[in-house]
């Protein structure tokens, strides 16, 4: 059965820098995808983050190549399997160098946290009760 597949790109300024952020939050790096210019970072078996140096991802948009730092470009919602995965992972990226993002917002049956990486994209986990997804 055909899976549908998000690769989200996001310039960054360090690929070096940001490869090793990803890679010790627990994410691989897929070698076939990456070189001097990209980096191919593996979430999940559907999810792909596309790390591209500023010059590279310019080659992509005739548009302004936005700051994440001051301006916000995009909201990356990962889901978490607990609340307890949902703060390892939030707690490894703020141990690496990233910094938080808002305050962490719990809903009972909702449950998520949120941090900007090293370039400042935001990054949220959530976790939702599978009992409340069910209807």
């Amino acid at each position: 059965m055909y899976q549908q597949m998000i690769f989200v790109n996001l310039a960054v300024s360090d690929l070096d820098a940001s490869k090793k952020f990803f890679t010790e939050l627990g994410y691989t790096i897929n070698p076939q995808f990456s070189n001097d210019n990209a980096a191919s970072v593996v979430i999940s078996d559907t999810i792909v983050a596309m790390l591209l140096t500023k010059p590279f991802y310019a080659t992509f948009t005739k548009k302004e190549i936005a700051d994440a730092r001051t301006t916000s470009e995009v909201l990356i919602a990962l889901s978490a399997e607990s609340r307890e995965k949902a703060d390892e992972l939030v707690d490894r990226a703020l141990a690496l160098g990233a910094t938080p993002s808002g305050e962490p917002q719990d809903h009972g049956f909702m449950y998520g946290r949120s941090f900007d990486d090293l370039d400042g994209h935001t990054w949220e986990v959530v976790w939702m009760d599978p009992a409340m997804m069910q209807g």
